[in-house]
């Protein structure tokens, strides 16, 4: 077991904790040898990480033909899927390529919201599990549970390899502009220091006019090497700073932007304002499939050892679907998992020959189609991205679908679709989860209703504003 996830029910304690306590706690546990802090299997995803990079289409063959066996096998310990298995006459034990995965039902959020805890292997005890959440981005709140000591470590060693293809060490100093609440004031601090990372963590709530001075003056004092920002916060810093003539008087070697979609242009005016390159990637909370662009293109590469990538079949636009299975996830192994995400491919969906364009052998996608950035808009004019309200606890379980409605700037409606199990007393944890990251210049009101609106296609909308642009 890591120490990280030992300690990680503790997280928002520390949180709440003054500076001067956060900074003592977290210089002692930076203090920790990062084996004891991520644990054992922390080493060995940095190792695999970096020796998948060149593996051949052979050895990737023989590692996914394990790995999903591995999957499959502790899927078919748990009642949701033996049974699943057993109506289609299927054995995980028979598995002898990874073309019989297709013979495997596809596997549906819906589906993890209804069956959840069927899904858990018993092999495994609580102890053994961390419960996430999806945070309800989607529109549609899911809850699962990742191997404590495995998932976390393999999810840090992951990101940190992709990122050293923009020149990130470990250890480096880097600031935060991602959804930490620093206050929920409107005129509050933008910013505090996480010893436990060495980053400085900036506010993605009061990215206004009149304060990008502020942030370019902590940004200054600080001097990160990286700049770790929602795409739609750098944009937006990037486009304040250039309106204001404001300049950092150093240069960053990255911005390492993930979770939104991203596109060519932005980032091209990102890099021109911060005179550093981008990296971007795609990857979700199940972590079930990791992508990162490479070293010299923007293409995005699925790592093979992560997870396993399949794509449904294109629509009228080209785009198609990332289907996952988790790899090292026994406690609750995601089998043919429907992401809801799309992607534009540009190499194929296999593994192929390395070409001269290609930099990996691995699926190669050049476009992916996320949400467009979307924001909430406060009664004193600053912009809440919706991916900074995402929620990763429970506050959202036993809801089959939650979103925002806005109409007038400042006041918000959240509706939100009850599920069997849902008790309303929880309103009250709802609101207040809410109102800490909205702060207090919006007025938050919840509505349950029979179903929230959705688009033509059937999806669930996390934003409804008939507010201007």
């Amino acid at each position: 077991m890591s120490l990280e996830d030992t300690l990680y029910p503790l997280l928002k304690l520390y949180e709440a904790a003054p500076q001067p306590v956060k900074s003592l706690a977290g210089r002692a546990y930076r203090a920790v040898p990062a084996s004891l802090r991520y644990g054992k299997a922390y080493a060995r995803f940095q190792d695999e990480a970096r020796e998948s990079e060149s593996w051949t289409i052979e050895e990737i063959g023989r590692y996914q033909l394990l790995a999903l066996r591995e999957s499959l096998l502790a899927a078919n310990e748990a009642p949701f899927y033996q049974k699943r298995f057993a109506e289609l006459g299927l054995d995980p034990a028979q598995l002898t390529s990874s073309e019989q995965l297709r013979d495997y039902p596809l596997l549906t959020k819906q589906d993890l919201i209804a069956h959840r805890e069927k899904m858990v292997n018993p092999r495994f005890s609580a102890k053994d599990r961390l419960y996430i959440t999806t945070g309800g981005s989607s529109g549609v709140p899911v809850g699962f549970y990742l191997q404590r000591g495995v998932s976390r470590p393999k999810e840090q060693a992951y990101l940190e390899a992709q990122w050293s293809r923009r020149g990130y060490l470990v250890g480096d100093k880097v600031a935060v502009v991602r959804g930490g609440v620093t206050s929920s004031q409107a005129k509050g601090g933008i910013s505090y220091y996480d010893a436990t990372r060495n980053w400085l963590v900036l506010s993605s709530y009061h990215l206004t006019p009149d304060r990008a001075p502020e942030y370019v003056h902590e940004l200054n004092r600080f001097r990160p090497k990286h700049l770790h920002m929602y795409p739609s916060s750098a944009l937006m810093l990037a486009r304040l700073m250039a309106q204001g003539g404001l300049k950092l008087d150093f240069t960053p070697v990255s911005i390492l932007c993930g979770s939104e979609k991203l596109t060519p242009e932005a980032q091209t005016e990102i890099e021109r304002v911060f005179g550093a390159r981008v990296f971007h990637w795609y990857g979700h909370s199940e972590r079930v499939v990791l992508a990162g662009q490479g070293r010299l293109s923007n293409h995005l590469y699925f790592w093979p050892a992560y997870g396993f990538a399949e794509f449904g079949e294109p629509n009228e636009e080209g785009f198609c679907e990332v289907i996952g299975t988790t790899f090292h996830n026994q406690v609750m192994p995601l089998i043919r998992y429907r992401t809801g995400d799309y992607v534009k491919l540009a190499g194929g969906a296999t593994l192929r020959s390395r070409s001269l364009e290609a930099e990996f052998l691995w699926p190669e996608v050049c476009e992916v189609a996320g949400r467009e950035h979307e924001f909430l808009l406060s009664a004193t004019g600053r912009r809440i991205s919706l991916t900074a309200i995402n929620m990763h606890d429970r506050i959202f379980d036993d809801l089959y679908a939650v979103q925002f409605f806005q109409a007038q700037a400042g006041i918000v409606e959240l509706r939100y679709q009850p599920g069997p199990s849902w008790q309303g007393s929880r309103e009250a944890s709802i609101r207040e989860g809410l109102s800490k990251k909205l702060g207090d210049d919006f007025t938050l009101s919840l509505r349950a209703v029979c179903e929230v609106e959705k688009t033509k296609a059937g999806k669930s909308k996390w934003l409804i504003s008939t507010i201007s642009a």
